[in-house]
């Protein structure tokens, strides 16, 4: 039921819990004196946060699943919360947050940012391959360590004419197959189900299997978003199709590799190293067996955090958020089907139906 009060003052409301990626959102949404906007703290009581979450219309929900409370995560339990809720807006490409299927059946449309951080992490799966053939981490432990006696024994591989494997070709993979292609005249392969084979050409890259491109690469890279058919899609059975001197970094979501299955790789040489941003619990806890391997380079999903990167977001998430409001239709939907339903309960709200 949609609050009467609300949509005759013609007050949209929007809040968020704790964090926003940059202040460039606050200046955006202060530019719409009709958008209110509800700062939550993660401790903040119920007493004091049901009002809000019950009378928002929008949530800029963040997309750091391990930061934010479980009360907080969008659900049927917090959408039970908030009837006039309407739309969801993740602060990333991620939304882990975020369950998309319950947001669907209750006729919540889902956006996220996608793109906003492509250039941040396609940087850093080029440099960690880099890191990677070169024995970068292991020269830098030695010689802090002074157990370094000779050079040689580090002696790395170059990357270029070398073969790189993308699972994923979106805003992070085609910027990544881009880079390796027209700077290291890299044999790009895909793997992206979504995307044709004219499609995936244009993007610098030639469309395989994933089991081609696991046994064909020398480097092995995950891009492509968390959900049902992705989770748990790179296993024991994957890790063995890769060659010995290859190795496999992911700055996409944890759950999508298996880590027990990896550290077995790892720890029985069927691959040479991995490079890993994205874990299933954030931070990884200091004894985690994937860190006791010193051909693994480890960030703490730290990939896409970069000055540049974060005002992207922020920028992207209040312009896309303001174009909702307005009733246009996003750029961005993770849940396009829900469009209908939505559009019904927009107009209920605010007396008008979105359109093109």
């Amino acid at each position: 039921m949609a609050d009467v009060s609300t949509a005759k003052e013609n007050v949209k409301r929007v809040f968020y819990v704790r964090f926003l990626n940059h202040p460039v959102y606050l200046d955006i949404i202060a530019t719409r004196p009709e958008i209110r906007l509800d700062k939550l703290e993660n401790d903040t009581p119920e007493a004091a946060a049901n009002p809000i979450v019950s009378a928002a219309h929008a949530y800029q929900v963040s997309s750091a699943r391990d930061e934010l409370p479980a009360k907080f995560h969008v659900n049927k339990d917090l959408l039970s919360r908030a009837p006039n809720l309407i739309i969801v807006s993740t602060g990333g490409a991620g939304y882990d947050t975020v369950n998309v299927k319950d947001c669907t059946e209750a006729g919540v449309l889902v956006v996220n940012q996608t793109g906003g951080n492509a250039d941040a992490v396609a940087s850093y799966v080029l440099g960690v391959m880099l890191m990677l053939s070169k024995q970068v981490a292991q020269v830098n432990e030695a010689l802090r360590k002074g157990t370094m006696r000779d050079r040689n024994l580090y002696m790395g591989n170059d990357i270029h004419n070398r073969t790189i494997g993308i699972v994923g070709l979106g805003n992070v993979g085609r910027r990544l197959a881009k880079l390796c292609a027209a700077v290291f005249d890299m044999t790009v392969l895909a793997y992206d189900p979504l995307l044709d084979e004219k499609t995936i050409a244009g993007r610098n890259a030639t469309k395989v299997s994933l089991d081609e491109l696991l046994r064909r690469s020398d480097f092995v890279s995950i891009n492509c978003p968390l959900d049902d058919t992705t989770r748990n899609m790179i296993s024991t059975r994957e890790f063995g199709l890769m060659q010995k001197h290859a190795f496999f970094i992911t700055a996409a979501r944890g759950f999508i590799t298996d880590e027990k299955a990896l550290e077995d790789a790892l720890r029985n040489k069927q691959i040479a190293g991995a490079g890993l941003d994205v874990w299933s619990k954030e931070p990884p806890a200091m004894d985690h067996p994937l860190l006791q391997f010193d051909n693994v380079i480890a960030s703490p999903h730290t990939a896409g955090v970069t000055k540049e990167a974060r005002a992207n977001m922020g920028k992207f998430a209040a312009d896309q958020l303001i174009l909702t409001l307005d009733g246009r239709k996003p750029p961005r939907m993770v849940n396009p089907e829900v469009w209908p339903a939505y559009s019904k309960r927009f107009e209920k709200t605010f007396g008008f139906r979105p359109g093109a």
